[in-house]
This record gives C-alpha cells, structure tokens and sequence, in this order.
C-alpha cells in the first residue's frame, strides 16, 4: 500500500530555473507555493487498493468502458489507471470543493470521505507507479516545453520529487486534455499553476498540439476496468 506524504509546498525541481525572468518567474514560484498549501489536507496519505477496487465500482460506469465519452461537451472521460495515487487524491477534493466544474464527479467526490479518496487511489495507481521515461515519439513541439518542466518530456513525469504529484500525461485521451487546458485557461479549473500555464497558450492551435503531442505518447495509462488487478 503507498504511503503518500504531502507535508511542503509545491515547488518543482528545474521549474524554478527555467522561469527566472523577471517578475514571470516570481509570479509562477509564488502561485506554486499558494497551490502547495492547499494540498496539506493530503498529508500522510495512505491507502487500501482491495478496498479502493471494490469502493470504485460505481466509477466503473464511466471510467471502466473503454473510450467512453462524455454526453456533453463530448470528449472522452479521463484513463485512471496506473495514474499517480496523489493526483487522484488532489483531483478528487478538487471536484468536491467545486473547483472542477463537473456535476456528476462534484456528486461522487462528495460521497467520499478522504479515506475513501484515498484507497480509490490506491487501486488505481497500483503497486507499481509508472516511472519517469526519457523516450520520446517524435519532436516535442516548442508549445509543450514549459509544460515538460513538471510533466516530462513525454508527459511520465520528471525524476526529482514533485509534490503534489503532477498527472500522468502520456498516452491520455487528447479531447480530454483539450478540454482540461480549454476549463483551466476560462478558469472554470481553479488550480493556480495550470490556470496561468494553459493561458499562457496564445490559441486554441496551440492547446491542440500540447494535447496532441502527450496524448501521442507512450506509458501504461489504461482504462480502469473491473478486472483490473
């Protein structure tokens, strides 16, 4: 079972010195601090997979079929399988707090209680999370370079230890991480950091090949169905 600890704030190794510019640099380090403040309630995370398998069959409804899509907006519903345990935790209170804008996950997250939210993580991580992978497939478009400082290159992540855990980015549905960028630049995605990142895309092209570019990568991001271990 992992124990997920969250005790200090959000400040990414190589992010700091990648945005040392002026005033944008400083307004990016002082967001991440705020957003780490806000992950304390996830301190000393930990969770029960056997229990976090059968807690998440009503997800199965949804997050079990296979490219299943949302009814409206139509997109696609996220892949959770062997996603970082401390994503799901954060994403979760965020639906619950209403700081995602999503009727029917505000429902479930509000059912949950942290323990529930944290062994539904468990479950889905699994008992080995996808490491950190330097393999690209093709060239990373200049649109995704700011992004690769917390996600990677190719979206698995960075090796230094990021906290909270940034998502899984590769191989994830491309219309679901169109809509996530398109809720975070209109600021319907509360989170600080992603809200300025996402803006910081001068078009709707530009969110295309960001999306585009990761969801065109490789990791072990699966839909969770219910044979799944």
């Amino acid at each position: 079972m992992p124990n997920l600890k969250i005790d200090r704030p959000f400040r990414p190794n190589g992010l700091e010195n990648q945005m040392q510019q002026g005033s944008y640099g400083r307004t990016w380090l002082l967001a991440g601090v705020l957003m780490g403040l806000s992950f304390s309630l996830c301190a000393h995370a930990t969770g029960n997979a056997a229990l976090g398998k059968k807690k998440f069959y009503t997800c199965y409804g949804c997050h079990g079929i296979p490219n299943y899509r949302n009814a409206y907006p139509a997109y696609r519903v996220p892949k959770l399988r062997h996603q970082h345990a401390a994503y799901i935790i954060a994403a979760l209170h965020e639906y619950k707090a209403g700081e995602r804008p999503h009727p029917t996950m505000h429902a479930q997250a509000s059912s949950l209680s942290d323990q529930d939210m944290e062994d539904i993580a468990a479950y889905l991580q699994g008992p080995e999370p996808i490491a950190p992978s330097t393999q690209l497939t093709g060239k990373m478009p200049p649109q995704a370079q700011t992004c690769a400082a917390c996600h990677g290159a190719n979206g698995t992540g960075i090796a230094a230890p990021l906290v909270p855990k940034p998502p899984i980015l590769a191989g994830q549905h491309e219309d679901y991480l169109i809509q996530a960028l398109d809720q975070y630049r209109s600021g319907r995605r509360k989170n600080p950091i992603m809200m300025g990142m996402a803006r910081s895309l001068s078009s709707e092209a530009d969110v295309r090949i960001v999306a585009h570019w990761f969801a065109s990568q490789h990791s072990a991001l699966a839909t969770a169905t219910p044979d799944s271990k």
